[in-house]
């Protein structure tokens, strides 16, 4: 009985290997959204505790060159803001990519270990055709040579 042999292995194990790289790739990507989301979430609590250091410093003694500089960081931090969403959302398309191409490698992936499954089957109807012609010719020749000895007689 001959060995099975996936004629395309090498070409799943690629598969395989590229999938790894895509999730790797979808991965980082994830990381890198979730640190740029906290980074504006943290430039957020960072402008509202100016705001909040504004609205107290106007209850109390006025300060102008205090006001002024919180009024000015004030606006930085808007500022700071508008870029880092804009950051956000391009690493929110560069996620979409990873997750396109990870989808896609997953699925040539599966397609080719579906033709490996498929092989593996057909193999195993070739070998069990050829198990029961051995089997039939088997009893063929028993059968005949039952037949022989009776005719001996």
């Amino acid at each position: 009985m001959k060995k099975f042999r996936y004629s395309m292995e090498s070409i799943l194990n690629i598969k395989l290997k590229l999938e790894d790289q895509a999730k790797l790739a979808y991965a980082n990507a994830r990381s890198r959204l979730i640190a740029e989301e906290e980074k504006l979430e943290a430039m957020k609590r960072k402008k509202a505790s100016y705001e909040q250091q504004q609205r107290s410093q106007s209850n109390n003694k006025l300060n102008i060159m205090k006001m002024k500089q919180l009024s000015e960081a004030i606006e930085i931090m808007k500022m700071n803001i508008k870029q880092q969403v804009v950051v956000v959302k391009t690493a929110e398309q560069r996620l979409e990519i990873a997750r396109i191409r990870l989808n896609e490698a997953m699925i040539e992936r599966k397609t080719h270990e579906r033709l490996k499954e498929n092989a593996w089957h057909e193999y195993l109807m070739d070998v069990t055709a050829e198990e029961q012609k051995d089997i039939d010719e088997l009893n063929s020749f028993k059968h005949n040579g039952l037949l022989l000895h009776e005719e001996d007689r």
